[in-house]
C-alpha cells in the first residue's frame, strides 16, 4: 500500500529511489548532476546549495512521474556529511557551502586544538579530533575570513539538513550527521560547550535543537506537495549523513557487520551499542542514525583518483576493467600514493600524490589504471588496519557506492582486505537507507533491523573471496605506502616541497 522514496544527495549528483514495500523492490530511479565551483584557489571545495535544491527537486519530479503518487507516505534524504550551509535570520543562504573535502581550514584546526587545551583535551570533549574536513573549523574560517559573512549568520545546517529545510521549512539536524561536525559531545549525543565557546557562544543559539534519528523533520511544505503531485501529509523523516544512510541501506544496523562505501570517497563502518573512541583520532567515533554508535573511517580519495586516471588514459570503464584485470597483483612494482586530494586518513590535508617504482617495462596504461585502483584500496585498508586494533573484527564487508559495481575492483578489495567481500542487490545503499529510515518513521513498529532484514539483500553472486598469494603482495605495498608518507613529512618537515 505504501511507497517511500530515499534521495542521496552527494558530491557529483543527487539521486532518488522509490520503495515499493508491498513488492519490496525499487521500483522507480532519477538522478540529476551538480558540479563543484570552479576556479577556487587550491583546497577549497565549494558549491552552491541551490544546486541541490534543483537536483533533489528534479529527481524527486521524475521519480513521481513514474509511480502512483497517491501511495508516496514519506521521504528520507541522505547528504553528504560535514559540508557548512551558512544561513542568514530569514534562512537565506549567505555564502556557498564549503564541503566535506574542502582542507583550507588547517590553521583553524589548530588554533581550536589549542583553545581546548591539546589533541586530547579535544578528545576528551568532543570524542574525535579537529580535522579540516569536518564542520566547526568550517565556522571559524568564516569567522576570521570573511567577516562580513559571519555577522550575517544565525543558522547553521549541513547539506542533507538543508534540503529538509527546503522540504519542511523547518531547521532540524539529527544525531548522526550532527556527530561529524567535530562540535558535538558524540559520548553523551550534545552539542559541547567547550567547542562551541571556543568559536563563538553565540554559536549555540545558531545551531538547531538535536534530534533523536528516529524523529521527523516535518511534513512536506504544501506549495511542492502541489508541485511534486504528492500529498502534504508526505512524512520527511530526520534523514542522517550519507555514511549513515548507507549503513541503513546495507543492513549495517546491528553488530557484527560492517560496509564500504566507495565513492568519490571511502569510508569503512560497523555498528556499535557503545562509542568506540579513538585515542589516536584516526578512526570517527561517529554516532549512527539508528540510536547508536558507527566508528568510521574515511579516505578522501577513491573514485576521484580511479576516474581521473581513466580520464587520462582515455578509455571507458569496461575498456579499463579488461585493462587492469590483464595486469597482475602490484602492477609489476608500480604503486600509485594516492593523496591527490590531500587525505583524511592518515591525516594530511597537504598531501600529494607519489607515482612510485616507475620501469619501462610497467609504464603502461593498463598498469597505471591498476596501481592506481591498488592504491586507492591500500589507502582505504590503513583505515580498516586501525578499526581492527579498536576490536572491530570483519568477517565479510558489503559493499555499496559506484565502485562495488566493478568485478576487478571486487577482486581487489578482497585481496587487500583479507576478507570476503560482496555487493548489494540495490548498489544505491545511501538512498536505499534514506527509504528504509522514512518507512520507520511512518510507522514505528516497523523497527529498521527488521526492515532491514526484509528489505536489504546481498547479490551473492559478486561474493569474492581473498587470494593469500595476492593478499601478501598488497602487505608489501602497503609497508611501500608508510615509507612514503615518511618521505614526504620529512620533506614537508623541511619545508621542501
Amino acid at each position: 500500500m505504501s511507497i517511500f522514496l530515499g534521495i542521496d544527495s552527494g558530491t557529483q549528483s543527487t539521486k532518488a529511489i522509490a520503495l515499493d514495500l508491498d513488492s519490496g523492490r525499487v521500483v522507480a530511479e532519477a538522478r540529476a548532476s551538480h558540479t563543484l565551483i570552479a576556479g577556487l584557489p587550491a583546497g577549497h571545495m565549494e558549491q552552491h546549495p541551490a544546486e541541490w535544491v534543483a537536483a533533489l527537486d528534479r529527481v524527486i519530479r521524475e521519480v513521481a512521474a513514474k509511480i502512483d503518487r497517491t501511495r508516496v507516505r514519506g521521504i528520507g534524504i541522505s547528504g553528504q556529511q560535514h559540508g557548512f550551509v551558512p544561513l542568514d535570520a530569514a534562512g537565506a543562504v549567505i555564502r556557498p557551502a564549503k564541503l566535506w573535502n574542502d582542507t583550507s581550514t588547517t590553521q583553524e584546526c589548530a588554533l581550536l586544538t589549542k583553545k581546548l587545551g591539546g589533541p586530547n583535551a579535544v578528545i576528551r570533549a568532543a570524542g574525535l579530533p579537529f580535522l579540516p574536513g569536518y564542520t566547526a573549523p568550517k565556522i571559524l574560517w568564516l569567522k576570521r575570513n570573511e567577516p562580513a559573512n559571519y555577522r550575517r549568520l544565525r543558522h547553521v545546517l549541513l547539506p542533507h539538513d538543508y534540503l529538509n529545510f527546503h522540504l519542511t521549512g523547518k531547521y532540524f539536524m539529527e544525531h548522526g550527521d550532527a556527530s561529524g561536525t567535530a562540535l558535538m559531545d558524540v559520548r553523551h549525543r550534545t552539542w559541547s560547550k567547550q567547542v562551541i565557546r571556543a568559536i563563538d557562544k553565540n554559536l549555540a543559539d545558531w545551531l538547531p535543537a538535536l534530534s533523536a534519528s528516529g524523529d521527523r523533520a516535518g511534513t512536506l511544505r504544501p506549495e511542492l506537495a502541489n508541485k511534486y503531485g504528492l500529498s502534504a501529509d508526505v512524512v520527511i523523516s530526520a534523514g542522517g549523513g550519507d555514511n549513515m544512510m548507507s549503513a541503513i541501506g546495507t543492513g549495517n544496523v546491528v553488530p557484527g557487520v560492517v560496509s564500504a562505501s566507495l565513492g568519490t570517497s571511502g569510508t569503512i563502518f560497523a555498528f556499535s551499542k557503545r562509542p568506540v573512541v579513538d585515542p589516536h583520532g584516526e578512526i570517527a567515533a561517529f554516532c549512527s542514525s539508528t540510536g547508536g554508535w558507527l566508528p568510521l573511517l574515511c579516505t578522501m580519495n577513491v573514485t576521484l583518483v580511479t576516474e581521473q586516471f581513466r580520464a587520462l588514459s582515455g578509455t571507458d570503464h569496461v575498456a579499463m576493467e579488461r585493462a587492469i584485470a590483464a595486469v597482475p597483483a602490484g602492477a609489476d612494482g608500480l604503486r600509485l600514493l594516492p593523496y591527490l586530494s590531500g587525505e583524511r586518513t592518515p591525516n594530511l590535508p597537504h598531501g600529494h600524490g607519489i607515482l612510485d617504482g616507475v620501469t619501462t617495462r610497467n609504464l603502461e596504461r593498463g598498469h597505471l589504471l591498476r596501481a592506481a585502483m591498488e592504491g586507492v584500496t591500500v589507502g582505504m585498508n590503513y583505515g580498516l588496519l586501525r578499526l581492527r586494533k579498536l576490536g572491530i573484527k570483519p568477517r565479510e564487508i558489503r559493499l555499496t557506492g559506484g565502485g562495488a559495481k566493478s568485478p576487478v575492483w571486487r577482486q581487489i578489495m578482497a585481496d587487500v582486505f583479507g576478507v570476503p567481500v560482496v555487493s548489494m542487490v540495490e548498489d544505491e545503499g545511501a538512498a536505499l537507507g534514506g527509504a528504509l529510515q522514512a518507512a520507520a518513521c511512518v510507522d514505528p513498529a516497523a523497527t529498521l533491523p527488521t526492515l532491514c532484514d526484509r528489505f536489504v539483500e546481498l547479490n551473492l553472486q559478486t561474493r569474492c573471496a581473498p587470494n593469500p598469494r595476492n593478499t601478501a603482495v598488497y602487505a608489501e605495498i602497503a609497508d611501500r605506502h608508510a615509507t612514503l608518507r615518511t618521505l614526504f613529512g620529512a620533506r614537508r618537515a623541511s619545508g621542501s616541497r
